[in-house]
């Protein structure tokens, strides 16, 4: 299977034009159809690196250890 792809934009009613496709003609084809995304701004890929996380107790529990049930 011979795959080619192209990028193009559709004309003002919507039409779809393909040009030079590297196929023999009267040969069947498979036509799909995406549509292209913007590509994300790659001017900040890491936005949070060099922020400061600061944690006041790392260990300390999620819920008070009174509420534990494994220790009633």
């Amino acid at each position: 299977m011979k795959a080619h792809r192209i990028e193009t934009k559709l004309t003002k009613n919507g039409t779809l034009i393909l040009e030079d496709l590297p196929f023999e003609a009267g040969e069947a084809v498979e036509i799909i159809v995406l549509e292209r995304f913007p590509q994300p701004s790659e001017s900040n890929p890491y936005p949070l690196r060099g922020t400061v996380i600061h944690y006041d107790d790392p260990f300390e529990p999620a819920v008070p250890i009174e509420d534990w049930e494994v220790l009633q």
